[in-house]
C-alpha cells in the first residue's frame, strides 16, 4: 500500500464532523484497533472546503484518542497520508494523521459539519 502526503495547507477550512471514536478490528466482540504499538486507533469525521467547492467529509485514523475535539470545531490535522487500497471488487482512500487537535479559539458553533 503506497502512501501518499497531503498538503493540508490547500485543503481550506478543516472542521469536525463526528467527534473522535475507538476504531474497532472486531465489531462483533467491539475490540478497539490498535496500532503497531500497542495504542488505540481513532477515528474523526473531518469537513473539507476548498474555494467555496462542496463539502467533503474524510475520516481520519490516528493513534491514541484526540482530547479537546467536539463536534463543529475547527481542527488542524499534522501529518496526514492518504492510502490507495483495494479488496476484490471494492477500492478507495484511507486517511491517516499523526495527530488531530482543536484550533485554540475555535470553539464548536453547531452540529452537521458547516465548514
Amino acid at each position: 500500500m503506497q502512501s501518499i502526503p497531503v498538503d493540508t495547507t490547500r485543503l481550506g477550512v478543516l472542521r469536525c464532523a463526528i467527534a473522535p471514536e475507538a476504531k474497532l478490528s472486531n465489531p462483533e466482540t467491539q475490540e478497539v484497533k490498535k496500532d503497531r504499538d500497542g495504542n488505540p486507533v481513532y477515528t474523526v469525521a473531518v469537513t473539507v472546503r476548498q474555494d467555496r467547492r462542496r463539502i467533503s467529509v474524510i475520516e481520519i485514523a490516528v493513534s491514541g484518542q484526540p482530547k479537546g475535539i467536539e463536534e463543529g470545531q475547527i481542527v488542524k490535522v499534522t501529518g496526514l497520508t492518504a492510502f490507495a487500497w483495494s479488496m476484490g471488487d471494492r477500492h478507495g482512500i484511507s486517511f491517516r494523521a499523526d495527530a488531530i487537535t482543536p484550533v485554540p479559539g475555535s470553539a464548536a458553533h453547531g452540529k452537521g459539519g458547516e465548514a
